[in-house]
């Protein structure tokens, strides 16, 4: 069995979708960056490159690279979920925390471990999504910006 960890933070902006956990969210403000900035599918691609030992998600799709411009934070998700079992591992389970002032996140909490479990092609008890509030402090306090957290397990498939 192998742990990893990942994290992500992006930039609120204006004129941007905001998509969280797979899920487009309606907000006045979307998260900015080159793919998508589905900050939470960043961070649990991050915790599975790290299990495998496989670096982090900038190595295998740099922002310097066109090809990932606007790509569906989804669509790395799956990708990396493809690496996962390439190596022969399965996932156990993901926990995650979205780290936000607003928007209001809790109602969406149910839809986006959904999301990710179909992505992941797992079943959805594998997958929690927690959130939590800024408190009013720094960047995520103020409404600039939205960070995330999470850790997976995943676990070798025993071949006979």
């Amino acid at each position: 069995m192998r742990i990893g960890i990942g994290y992500d933070i992006h930039p609120l902006g204006p004129n941007r979708k905001f998509i969280m956990g797979g899920v487009e969210i309606p907000h006045r403000l979307g998260l900015i960056g080159h793919s998508d900035a589905d900050a939470l599918l960043h961070a649990i691609c991050d915790a599975l490159l790290g299990a495998m030992g496989e670096g982090d998600l900038g190595k295998h799709y740099p922002s310097s690279d066109a090809r990932y411009k606007d790509i569906s934070s989804a669509k790395l998700l799956d990708d990396v979920s493809g690496k996962l079992q390439a190596k022969g591992y399965k996932l156990v389970n993901v926990d995650t925390v979205i780290i936000a002032q607003a928007p209001k996140l809790a109602p969406h909490l149910s839809t986006m471990e959904a999301r990710i479990a179909e992505i992941l092609k797992v079943d959805r008890a594998q997958v929690n999504v927690k959130v939590k509030s800024g408190e009013g402090v720094g960047a995520v306090g103020r409404e600039e910006a939205i960070a995330t957290q999470a850790v997976c397990l995943i676990e070798k498939v025993k071949t006979s």
